[in-house]
């Protein structure tokens, strides 16, 4: 009774300040993440939350002492496979707040970026699990097909801190094993992120990107990999008022120079080369064959020397060394992918054939990482100590040479009282020489 009093006990020092400063519990309830009876979907959350901190699994903690004040197996199952949980606002609310909370400690005047990717959600030994699809790799170099998923993922990054902020596991209705659960109610946010899954990527970063603004999320640009870079999805997002930076492929795609359709290839030959820049080889100004423009900029490629790698960006303002800087930061969700799948577990814990339990347990790792990416934050920035670290700046400041040179004499005076005779004596001759 005593341990059901105070929930909270589950949750580590370390975690309950940060729990409090991000309003998690409070995102929870806007979101319609409630329950009637039973254990309080708070209780539930920092429970399986805190799992990889503990390094246990569910089986492992109900195997423990801790198992028998815990609640029952069913109990956490049965929370992550609710259909009504509206887990897309609980995860956009949080990173919203947080990267509200990030963007105070970051110059106006330094870029802010979107930056979506897609990364696998291997699921090989399944055979029964909803909208299950056969999906091919693109990171291998040769061709390689898998059951499972695409993470289709959107993310915030100033170039220190990255947050993700939106996800959808993507299906595909050619290459689809299993299909939509006929128990589902079609009502509930469940069913609406099943018909998401079938729908196509660009289609979906779209409708991420306006979430995310509309959540207030200030950013500047949108990064993304040559598999996004396509002329009508640069317009989509262009649209929305934000800046495309991403790398091209030699493709079809043709650009506009004096009235000529070209390809890439051609366009390289054509652009002015780059003078005291390494690495940066050639760019030039272009138009996109549905009359956007664009600056394209052609670097080496440091795994083939021989070879290029070609930039687009539709902000022609920017120099071609600050494009390559800017499409540097794009690397934050690559690690933000290893790092959830390595250290937290993600697509590993929890093994379920319902595409709720994959939505909510995904949306849990991602919680994780933006407790732990505030955490690093707030450890490294000194402006988050807030008062005190402008306290002790101008305390630091007003210490003039007379005062400093007064606290010297007073602490090798107290060096002398302590010392011996011998040394003392040693002491008085070296002061009476110094002053």
């Amino acid at each position: 009774m005593i341990g059901q009093n105070d929930q909270n006990i589950q949750l580590p020092k370390e975690l309950k300040s940060a729990f409090g400063e991000l309003g998690i519990f409070k995102h929870l309830h806007k979101a319609g993440i409630t329950k009637k009876f039973g254990f309080k979907c708070s209780y539930l959350f920092q429970l399986v939350f805190c799992l990889i901190f503990h390094h246990k699994s569910w089986f492992t903690l109900l195997q423990s002492k801790k198992g028998e004040s815990s609640p029952a197996k069913d109990a956490v199952y049965c929370f992550l496979n609710h259909s009504k949980f509206n887990w897309r606002r609980f995860l956009t609310l949080l990173s919203a707040s947080t990267i509200g909370k990030v963007d105070a400690l970051t110059d106006s005047k330094r870029p802010k970026v979107l930056i979506v990717d897609d990364s696998m959600y291997d699921r090989d030994r399944s055979k029964k699990l909803e909208l299950l699809a056969r999906c091919m790799d693109h990171s291998s170099m040769k061709k390689r097909y898998y059951k499972g998923f695409r993470m289709l993922t959107l993310g915030w990054s100033d170039g220190f801190t990255f947050m993700p902020l939106d996800f959808t596991l993507l299906s595909s209705i050619k290459a689809q094993i299993n299909g939509i659960s006929e128990n589902i109610d079609k009502r509930c946010s469940g069913y609406k992120r099943r018909l998401d899954a079938l729908q196509t990527a660009p289609e979906q970063v779209t409708s991420m990107v306006k979430r995310a603004l509309s959540a207030g999320v200030s950013a500047h640009y949108l990064l993304m990999d040559s598999w996004f870079t396509h002329q009508p999805f640069i317009t989509s997002i262009v649209e929305l008022g934000l800046d495309v930076i991403g790398m091209v492929k030699p493709t079809n795609q043709r650009y506009l120079v004096e009235n000529k359709q070209v390809s890439l290839k051609h366009l390289y030959f054509l652009a002015t080369p780059v003078q005291g820049r390494k690495g940066i080889l050639r760019s030039i100004y272009t138009i996109l064959s549905n009359g956007t423009p664009v600056k394209i900029v052609f670097i080496q490629n440091r795994n083939k020397r021989s070879e290029w790698l070609a930039i687009l960006s539709t902000d022609c303002t920017i120099t071609e060394r600050e494009i390559v800087r800017i499409y540097g930061m794009r690397w934050d969700i690559e690690v933000f992918f290893k790092t959830t799948k390595s250290l937290l577990r993600l697509q590993k814990e929890f093994q379920g054939l319902s595409y709720d339990l994959l939505i909510s347990h995904t949306t849990l790792v991602f919680s994780r990482y933006i407790v732990l990416s505030w955490q690093n934050r707030c450890n490294t920035d000194q402006r988050t100590l807030g008062g005190i670290f402008y306290e002790l700046c101008d305390e630091v400041n007003e210490l003039d040479w007379a005062v400093a040179l007064q606290q010297l004499i007073e602490l090798l005076d107290d060096v002398l009282k302590k010392s011996s005779q011998a040394e003392s004596k040693h002491w008085a001759s070296y002061l009476s020489w110094l002053f």
